[in-house]
Parts: C-alpha cells; sequence; structure tokens
C-alpha cells in the first residue's frame, strides 16, 4: 500500500512541495533508542572509518564520555584520517581550551559556531543545536543527543541510566547530502574546504530520506512549516516527544483543531527537565490543551530528552529541534523525515513502549495541583519567548 493509499497529504510529492526539497533514495535507516546503544553505534563505526569523520554538535563535554571519544578521534587521525569537529560556542562554553588543543595537537580541526561576538552580543541567543555525524561519507548520525556522560548514563562510582533520547544511524546516499550540509557550516566558520569526493549509489530496499536542516531564518521558516503541515494534515494520530515543550498560538490552535477532526493527539514530555524555567512555563499551557482533547504525558524515571514526530504511523521526524520557540525560530538544527508505513509502525511502537514508562495527566488532576506550581508556572512563561 503506498503512503497516498493511506494519507494522500503524507506522499513524497506534497512533503518535497511543502518544504521545497527532495528526499533522498536508497537509505538504511536504523532507529537509536536503548540506553548506551547510540554511543556503542557511534564509537563503534567512528573506529572504522577509513578516510574521514565530521561532527557537529551542541555539547562536546571534557568528562569521562567526551575525553573517550576524544581518544578515537585522535588517533583515526594519527591514521591519516581527516577529522573535523564543529561544536556550538554557548552549548560547549565550559569546555576548557586545553580540551581542544590536545585534539589540535593531533592534526584535528576544529571551528566553534555561533562565537560570542561584542560587536552584536545579541545574536548570542542563536545557537547552532545540530548533532551530527558522519563518517566516510558513507554513513551517518543525527538526533537529539550530546557528547556528555549524562546522555550515555556514565557515572564514576556506578551505573546510571542515561538520558532517554533517540538517534538515528543511516547508510546510504543520504550521508553525502549531510556531509553537504556539514560542509556549508564548516566554511560559514572559516574552516577550510573539507576535499572529499564520493558516490554511494542507492541501497536496494532502502528507504528516502528528507534532510530537515536548518541553519538561517528561512530555513527554520521551512522546518515549522513542514511541522504545521504534518499536524493539520494528520487523519489518524499525532504523537509528539519533546523535552522542552513551549508552544505558541498558533501550536495550541492546531493541535486543538487536529482533536476537533477526531484526530488522536498524545504528547510525550518529561516528568522532570535539567531546565526548570522551560519546565515550568510548558507546564502553563497544559490545561489549555486537556480542555481541548490533548492527551499529555509525563515520563517517569531518567530525564527525557527525544525529539521525535509520528503523523498516523506514516510520516515520521527525528532529530534535534525541540517544541519551543528557541529551536522553531533562533536555533540551527538538524532533522530526518521518513514516509514509510513499517519505519511510522516502529517509531510508534517505541513512543507507546515510552507511555509504559510515563504518567497521563488528567484535568481534574491538573486542577489540584498545589498553587506554588501554578505560581511558577505563571512567572516563567512571561519568559517563553527567551526559551
Amino acid at each position: 500500500m503506498s503512503a497516498s493509499d493511506l494519507n494522500p497529504y503524507f506522499s513524497r510529492k506534497n512533503i518535497q512541495r511543502i518544504y521545497g526539497s527532495h528526499f533522498t533514495d536508497g537509505n538504511k535507516v536504523t532507529l537509536l533508542w536503548r540506553e548506551q546503544e547510540s554511543f556503542q553505534v557511534i564509537f563503534e563505526s567512528l573506529k572504522n572509518a577509513k578516510e574521514l569523520i565530521c561532527l557537529a554538535f551542541y555539547i562536546f563535554r571534557d568528562d569521562e564520555t567526551g575525553r573517550e571519544l576524544a581518544e578515537i578521534l585522535k588517533e583515526k587521525s594519527l591514521e591519516g584520517i581527516r577529522v573535523y569537529i564543529l561544536y556550538d560556542h554557548f552549548g560547549s562554553l565550559f569546555t576548557p581550551m586545553k580540551f581542544w588543543k590536545y585534539l589540535r595537537e593531533a592534526g584535528i580541526q576544529i571551528r566553534a559556531s555561533r562565537p560570542f561576538k561584542w560587536t552584536s552580543p545579541l545574536h548570542y541567543v542563536h545557537r547552532d543545536h545540530r548533532k551530527l555525524i558522519i563518517i566516510d561519507g558513507e554513513i551517518a548520525f543525527t538526533g537529539g543527543l550530546n557528547i556528555a556522560n549524562e546522555y550515555r548514563g556514565y557515572h564514576v562510582l556506578r551505573k546510571k541510566r542515561g538520558w532517554r533520547d533517540t538517534g538515528i544511524f543511516l547508510e546510504g546516499p543520504i550521508a553525502e547530502k549531510l556531509l553537504e550540509e556539514f560542509s556549508r557550516s564548516w566554511m560559514i566558520w572559516k574552516g577550510t574546504p573539507i576535499p572529499f569526493q564520493k558516490t554511494i549509489g542507492p541501497m536496494k530496499d532502502g528507504l528516502p530520506v528528507l534532510p530537515i536542516f536548518a541553519s538561517s531564518a528561512k530555513g527554520r521558516r521551512q522546518m515549522r512549516k513542514l511541522l504545521y503541515y504534518g499536524i493539520n494534515n494528520a487523519r489518524k494520530s499525532i504523537f509528539l516527544t519533546t523535552a522542552y515543550f513551549t508552544p505558541s498560538r498558533r501550536m495550541l490552535q492546531i493541535l486543538e483543531n487536529a482533536v476537533k477532526r477526531g484526530v488522536e493527539v498524545k504528547l510525550l514530555l518529561p516528568g522532570r527537565s535539567d531546565v526548570f524555567a522551560a519546565h515550568y512555563a510548558g507546564r502553563a499551557f497544559f490545561a489549555k490543551l486537556l480542555r481541548s482533547g490533548v492527551r499529555i504525558f509525563n515520563y517517569r524515571g531518567e530525564i527525557l530528552h527525544a525529539k521525535t514526530s509520528v503523523f498516523d504511523g506514516l510520516w515520521s521526524i527525528i532529530g534535534s529541534a525541540n517544541l519551543d520557540f528557541q529551536s522553531l525560530r533562533r536555533n540551527d538544527e538538524g532533522n530526518v523525515g521518513i514516509i514509510d508505513t513499517e519505519f511510522g509502525q516502529q517509531m510508534a511502537g517505541i513512543f507507546n513502549e515510552d507511555l509504559k514508562k510515563s504518567e497521563e495527566i488528567t484535568l481534574p488532576d491538573w486542577r489540584q495541583r498545589p498553587l506554588i506550581e501554578k505560581l511558577k508556572e505563571h512567572f516563567f512563561t512571561l519568559f517563553r519567548r527567551k526559551l
């Protein structure tokens, strides 16, 4: 059964028309979401690199996880493999210069994106929030995690659970397209050209993948347009997972409209968050959403950091963008979209597994929350456009 038979709005042609870019055919895709699975795959893939490694991360810490990765990259660089690292200046602000110096001395090229400038200090609110790895122009990784202990579950004294995140491992021609994305950013932040040419043919029975990368006002508008298109045109179900949720009025309205159309709308959010202000600013809108029929679930246990959307079990988006003002209006973000029923059902299955570890918020219970919680929500919602 084709996508158009299930929901004609989520056909390849329509998605490409809305977003203004084309799918790349013939890719093998693997979801990474179980505990330390992502880091195991990433580290092993990097160790097997033959020619080129490119990494772009919002946070790259000088902790056990960061140092283990640094040692892998140093070893590969000393083998003669070209290694490029692009890190966000704000996100990695507390990573010491000696850490970067250590890597540069091994021949690794490093640039900081979105650095602070005294001539335009207000531009520092714009951040490079993407998470991207490309290896040999053949395989790539993107998703929500950063290079730091909390994402891996590493603790010096005892084993802990890592934050609940979702990534996607891609093999095939899409890696070349994502290398082009990295190269453009690398050049913007004054990196030298990356000499690399390789054409990877489509894999048999591979899936079409749409790169949804935003690094300009126009790109962010297109990213929002695609998100709103998914919500506005879903017929059966909308499953949204996000680490930070500070919705715009338009977002609230189109979610409410979806419920009125008879669509099942479920929103999965962290039960606790690492960003106190964003956590409470988003909760200020729960009552309105619950009254409209949107079902809200709080994830219990480790911090939920994943950013995924699944529409009608058919059209899926995985990446770095949250449903907040910062991601949708200011940040450079990286996501991929996939139209496929089998993959969509896998995404929906993971969503339902997460719901088993979550608590649903009901309107009667929500109305009985303590006054102090309501005051926090009211206060932080005043700053929601800054979060």
